[in-house]
């Protein structure tokens, strides 16, 4: 896979503004605003600024895979971080239902994984 990189240098002015609940709004105002200076992204990050009087922010990377098995309510993804996760959603009006469902999925996921994982070392 080939990687493009870019920079886009520009001045500007950085406004940071608490909101009522809380958060920062962060805003980049450049000197000379040009539509399409910057592709549009989305995600969560991390924003500082350094001593130095510049701002800097690191998005974070998205680790999403997905799901290896998809249950009714429950489902198992491997993460490219090292983690394997398990997810577990109900609607709330099965709220009643939480303790069976949960216990009927548990056991068949715990069946996958060890299926799988057995067969995983053995090939490895």
């Amino acid at each position: 896979m080939k990687r493009t990189h870019s920079t886009v240098t520009m001045r500007a002015e950085v406004a940071v503004t608490k909101m009522e609940n809380g958060t920062d709004y962060v805003q980049i105002l450049p000197d000379d605003p040009r539509v399409g200076m910057v592709e549009p992204f989305c995600g969560s990050g991390r924003g500082q600024m350094l001593s130095n009087g510049s701002f800097d922010f690191v998005r974070h990377k998205r680790i999403k895979k997905k799901p290896v098995l998809k249950l009714p309510h429950m489902s198992l993804s491997y993460g490219d971080d090292g983690f394997d996760r398990c997810t577990f959603t109900l609607p709330n009006s099965q709220r009643e239902e939480f303790g069976e469902l949960f216990r009927k999925e548990s056991e068949q996921m715990m069946a996958y994984m060890c299926e799988h994982f057995y067969h995983e070392m053995e090939e490895a």
